[in-house]
């Protein structure tokens, strides 16, 4: 029987997370569309990112950007998934679960969080050794040296700020995650106290709380499943005591 998606998010998170690089990886959204993915294709754009694919078939892909001047490599990874293929030797004798094995989905991927102020993605990849244009990317350009280039669609939606759509003198922190969890938001505001302010969830996979607060400078965290998550959405970042945290400023009404 075919594994329900969001059984199958939670045992690929853990392989995913090591691999998508600065992407906020409790996104649902990108978790959704990354294994349900059937074949692998041209890049797209995902929130802020490029999700790049090819054929698991090659033993080695990379990617270079002509932003970058080709200078560094990118490496994809394999793309596993739940092998939920009947294996009598494999099943549970009641007192534990049988290990989860994994299969070769038959993708590898790379997620490129496109840097601010880039507005054009040209690339090259590297394909068990060698420099070509992306086979799966008809979008090129030949460059001013005769060199055909991969021309990747750039992401148009930007992540929303901590503090917009906030009336004044108040914020409205914003997490996405898996659909049904329960997250927590502390800070400087409540003495870091983590089950004070439950965060509500607005649609499937995002969370939202508006709180209003005095005029100042603060520092918070969000807690979900036991740890500490910055703020994805705020790039104001600082340490505190020796640990990061987001940072906001509430103007007065």
């Amino acid at each position: 029987m075919k594994a329900k998606p969001k059984v199958i998010f939670i045992m690929l998170l853990p392989l995913i997370i090591g691999t998508i690089g600065a992407l906020d990886t409790t996104s649902y959204q990108f978790i959704s569309h990354l294994v349900n993915l059937k074949e692998s294709g041209a890049p797209e754009a995902i929130d802020d990112s490029i999700l790049f694919t090819a054929p698991s078939t090659y033993k080695k892909v990379g990617i270079a950007f002509a932003h970058e001047g080709f200078s560094k490599i990118y490496w994809f990874q394999k793309l596993l998934i739940p092998d939920d293929t009947p294996n009598p030797q494999s099943e549970s004798d009641g007192k534990q679960a049988p290990p989860v094995v994994y299969k070769d989905s038959g993708i590898l991927f790379y997620t490129y969080t496109v840097p601010e102020g880039v507005d054009a993605v040209e690339y090259r990849l590297i394909i068990n050794g060698l420099w070509t244009t992306d086979p799966s990317n008809p979008n090129q350009r030949i460059d001013e040296s005769g060199l055909a280039r991969s021309i990747a669609p750039v992401p148009k939606v930007s992540r929303p700020l901590a503090l917009q759509d906030a009336p004044a003198g108040a914020v409205t922190f914003r997490f996405d995650a898996f659909p049904g969890e329960t997250i927590y938001v502390a800070g400087s505001f409540n003495n870091w106290d983590p089950f004070m302010y439950e965060m509500k969830e607005k649609t499937p996979g995002h969370y939202e709380l508006t709180m209003s607060l005095p005029p100042g400078t603060y520092q918070y965290v969000f807690f979900y499943r036991g740890e500490r998550h910055l703020d994805q959405n705020n790039l104001s970042q600082v340490y505190r005591d020796g640990r990061p945290a987001s940072q906001t400023v509430i103007q007065g009404k």
